[in-house]
């Protein structure tokens, strides 16, 4: 490293800006607007802004406009408030430019921030482009003449390229957009799935890879074509830099455009281009222009993968010792996976285990696919036919990639769920992994006998099983009930100890995807590859928009969670979606189970007895025939209620005793959590659970005042987020996700 003293400038700095993040300043999370400013804008939210058009984005229900340099209007004083978000009305016909000044008036609206564990965190995304305010129900109020004829052009270039996409690539057309422009806005949701469990999904971003094949390619034909190095180089940077405007200027992007500008920097100066160094500075540049992107996944999986390919390959390769090409590219695909690990599991709690083989047979034909795709736009422009033939090279290997990702999805463990590490083992694990090649590379050195190069290479290979046990170890010791913050809805996740999970629900009447966006990243960020049981309390929407959506996604394979048994009421005259719901699981492989007041299921230690329904239920009327369950794990006592009212709170009195934690019935209705129930079973915690947005009223006021007045601590989901509950089978302790509130 003292050789390389911008590599050290960069680690300093990135270790500044986390000291400073720990300190509580808002350079890399929060929110950096003055205190006072956050102060207005929260007590007045109705507000006119006035900024520069960006970009202008179609989305399902609205126009979207990202403006930059904007500013609050308040009077005649103009606060600055970095960039925004603008929601307009779908139908809204503004024929807007980019870089034109406009005025618009609506709602301000703080970019929301995860509500679970796992959950995508939109407040870090917005902050890498400086948005930290949406502006919902916007109305145009004035609009300048002036605009940017350039940046219209690159905007008008770029919607040109999308429609030749469209009519050429057909359903590929998603793919290439995303591969070419950066627009992942009309990439299927499956296809994007498919991609990410065979751990391919890189290839559908703006990559070093293209800014190689542009880049390095147009610089190597300018010079056969007798150019210079000065104009050679002059030429496809100005290329490259156009090239990343137009797509959008990604994390990935960005780094591989600086790191191009160096290295045909020094080729133009004459001067040794370091890969390690050009890096650093890349890093450097982008840090200091956006502190936030310290934290954002992009970022450090980019400079992590890179990383991997600068460092780790090189030691792997020297250690092997082998001069096969198949054997020094899988060893930099193991390379490039070993350190960004501990960022992707961090960050969505599995990693693909096939991507490292899959990606030999891929990568050296993406460049094809992307010629290809260049070859068609700019065929496009002239003849809509001829660029179709074009793509029939790259559209056969894109057919062949979604195979590969068919296969790779069908096998059950194609993709590892580690769960997020802490950051101690995070450090841990890369201390563990550069600690350890260095001494594998020292020992190597140190003789020629074949026992060091045994023993260099055993070590090797010990370091790297030890620093990934150490990475994916879970201490799980407590019992952990986690009521998740899924809108209007039931969705709860009981870990036991032993490594046994029960789901009791999923589903809202708010939130679409809630498998997606919430259950799923939650169970990965747990480290849960197997739901032991999945309970289903009753059958409305609100309790299993979640589970049927889980279930498509394991019929498709498009998950690698297994679910041993569903567990449904045993109503004897049930709903459609009843048996819709219970053949789905069975063509998944899943034991249906249907449970009945009496019986009793043992998890380990842990037990779950079942209150009701009764033996002779009809589930005519499902939320007082609904299962209301126990559980019980020392002298630990928690009960489930579904959505039962006070009819059937009434009819368990006699099967009720002390509780220390209660799932409150019907998210708080007034009609149900009555007293003579309260007065039974004399809980000290009770959770809510319901959204913010919700049209019944919930909670009730008489529900919140009646807990409040028995002494029962409650949270609610729509305030607190996920809340999550531990016991030992003696103690209780509770912890609330958005304020990390401990009790």
């Amino acid at each position: 490293m003292r050789k390389r003293p911008v590599c050290c400038a960069c680690v300093f700095l990135m270790l500044c800006l986390c000291i400073l993040d720990l300190a509580g300043i808002p350079v890399i999370r929060g929110n950096p607007l003055p205190r006072e400013v956050r102060e207005y804008i929260e007590s007045h939210p109705s507000a006119v802004i006035c900024g520069e058009v960006q970009r202008c984005q179609d989305t399902e229900y609205s126009l979207s406009v990202y403006l930059k340099q904007v500013f609050l209007l308040c009077q005649s004083e103009r606060i600055p408030i970095r960039n925004i978000r603008v929601f307009l009305e779908k139908n809204a016909k503004e024929n807007l430019k980019t870089g034109m000044v406009i005025q618009v008036g609506g709602e301000l609206e703080r970019v929301s921030a995860p509500r679970n564990p796992g959950e995508f965190d939109s407040q870090q995304y917005y902050a890498c482009q400086g948005i930290y305010y949406f502006l919902k129900n916007g109305i145009i109020q004035k609009k300048g003449r002036n605009y940017s004829k350039y940046g219209q052009f690159l905007t008008e270039l770029r919607g040109r390229i999308g429609e030749i996409q469209q009519e050429t690539a057909g359903e590929d057309a998603g793919i290439y957009q995303a591969m070419l422009l950066g627009e992942k806005s009309g990439l299927d949701e499956e296809v994007r799935l498919q991609y990410q469990m065979a751990g391919m999904v890189h290839i559908l971003a703006i990559s070093g890879l293209h800014i190689s094949v542009l880049g390095m390619g147009l610089f190597s034909l300018l010079k056969k074509l007798s150019f210079g190095n000065g104009w050679a180089g002059f030429l496809s940077l100005s290329v490259i830099l156009q090239y990343g405007m137009l797509t959008g200027s990604s994390v990935s992007a960005m780094r591989a455009v600086c790191m191009f500008v160096l290295a045909v920097g020094a080729r133009i100066l004459g001067r040794s281009y370091d890969f390690l160094t050009a890096l650093a500075v890349s890093a450097i540049l982008l840090l200091l222009d956006t502190p936030a992107y310290l934290y954002s996944s992009s970022f450090l999986l980019s400079f992590g993968a890179v990383t991997g390919l600068g460092i780790v390959a090189p030691a792997l390769n020297c250690l092997v010792g082998s001069e096969r090409a198949w054997v020094k590219t899988l060893l930099s695909s193991f390379s490039v996976q070993l350190t960004t690990l501990p960022v992707l599991l961090r960050m969505y709690g599995e990693v693909s285990v096939l991507g490292i083989v899959l990606n030999l047979a891929v990568l050296p034909t993406v460049s094809v696919v992307l010629i290809c795709g260049l070859c068609c736009v700019a065929v496009g422009f002239m003849s809509i036919s001829a660029a179709g033939i074009c793509l029939i090279p790259g559209k056969i290997l894109l057919m062949l990639y979604e195979k590969l990702c068919v296969l790779a999805g069908a096998v059950p463990f194609c993709t590892w769920i580690g769960g997020a590490p802490e950051i101690w083992q995070c450090v841990v694990y890369y201390v563990l992994l550069f600690g350890g090649i260095q001494i594998a590379l020292f020992l190597k050195e140190k003789g020629a006998y074949r026992v060091w190069r045994v023993l260099s290479r055993g070590i090797c290979v010990a370091v790297v099983c030890v620093s990934i046990f150490i990475l994916g170890f879970r201490q799980k010791n407590l019992i952990s009930i986690t009521c998740l913050d899924i809108g209007q809805g039931d969705g709860i996740v009981i870990q036991l100890p032993g490594g046994k999970t029960v789901m009791v629900d999923g589903g809202s009447s708010s939130k679409k995807k809630v498998a997606s966006y919430q259950i799923l990243p939650y169970l990965k960020n747990q480290g849960i590859s197997v739901v032991d049981a999945m309970l289903i309390s009753h059958t409305d929407l609100d309790h299993i928009s979640g589970v049927q959506e889980l279930l498509t996604l394991k019929e498709k394979h498009l998950t690698t969670l297994r679910i041993k048994n569903l567990l449904l009421p045993d109503w004897k005259a049930p709903e459609e979606v009843y048996y819709e719901l219970e053949e789905q699981a069975k063509r998944c492989g899943i034991s249906v189970l249907r449970l009945h007041q009496g019986q009793k299921l043992r998890f380990g230690d842990g037990s779950l007895e079942i209150l009701s329904p009764e033996t002779d239920a009809k589930g005519t009327d499902v939320n007082e025939e609904g299962i209301v369950m126990e559980l019980r794990y020392g002298k630990f006592r928690g009960l489930f209620t579904g959505d039962i009212g006070v009819e059937t709170e009434k009819k368990l009195l006699p099967k009720l005793d002390d509780v220390n934690f209660l799932k409150v019935g019907h998210h708080g209705s007034r009609y149900s959590t009555c007293q003579e129930f309260l007065d039974k079973i004399k809980p000290e915690l009770a959770v809510i659970s319901c959204s913010e947005s919700n049209t019944y009223g919930h909670p009730s006021p008489e529900t919140t005042a009646r807990l409040e007045e028995n002494g029962i601590q409650t949270e609610c989901t729509m305030k607190s987020g996920a809340v999550t509950v531990y016991t030992d089978g003696h103690s209780m302790r509770m912890k609330t996700f958005c304020n990390e509130k401990t009790a």
